[in-house]
């Protein structure tokens, strides 16, 4: 089993977040996402990372692969077995790719003007949700999860990003403070990545 993964790439960083949970030992292969080798291509036709290649099976999209992982190497579970509570997960997932992971990109690859806009409503989407990080231990839950390792990358990015949250949000960065310290999560980061955040690093 080989994972392709771009050392700085938020979504690349849930797929490690996975596999350091979960001990699972990979070959994990860095490459640059925009000068991707033609293995990667090759099994991936639209030349994006995170992927992942296991024996014949291709996969690609961090959300496809982390639930792949999950059900290959059950042991600890990411996902609850009730379907209900799988069904909403799934939901939250889409909501931080759709709210919060689009804002970024937009902060990474907006004009000046837009990249501002998107750092304040990122800003605001984080405080307004502050309740849902006060409510629990981890991201929705008492149990580490896929959600955690959804939220994770996206808050560890905030001050590269230039975004820095205000008091009525204290919930989101004592949260922030618990997963950045949590084992999975430290064993994640890249060189690259912690260089991005060299004061909690």
């Amino acid at each position: 089993m080989m994972l392709f993964t771009d050392p700085t790439c938020p979504y690349c960083h849930r797929v490690r977040m996975v596999l350091a949970e979960k001990k699972i030992g990979i070959d994990v292969v860095d490459v640059d996402a925009h000068d991707l080798p033609e293995q990667v291509l090759d099994a991936n036709p639209y030349g994006t990372v995170p992927t992942l290649v296991d024996r014949d099976l291709r996969l690609y999209e961090s959300q496809i692969i982390m639930e792949y992982l999950d059900e290959r190497f059950p042991h600890p579970p990411l996902m609850a077995i009730d379907p209900v509570a799988r069904a909403n997960a799934r939901l939250f997932m889409y909501r931080i790719d759709r709210d919060w992971y689009s804002l970024m990109g937009r902060i990474k690859l907006g004009d000046e003007a837009d990249a501002e806009q998107a750092r304040a409503d990122l800003r605001e989407s984080l405080t307004t949700t502050a309740p849902l990080f006060a409510a629990h231990r981890f991201f929705m839950g008492e149990e580490f999860s896929l959600m955690d390792c959804c939220v994770a990358p996206l808050l560890w990015r905030l001050p590269a990003l230039g975004i820095n949250l205000p008091a009525s949000a204290v919930a989101v960065t004592e949260y922030a403070a618990r997963i950045f310290e949590w084992p999975s999560f430290r064993l994640s980061l890249t060189e690259a990545e912690r260089e991005m955040v060299s004061d909690l690093a």
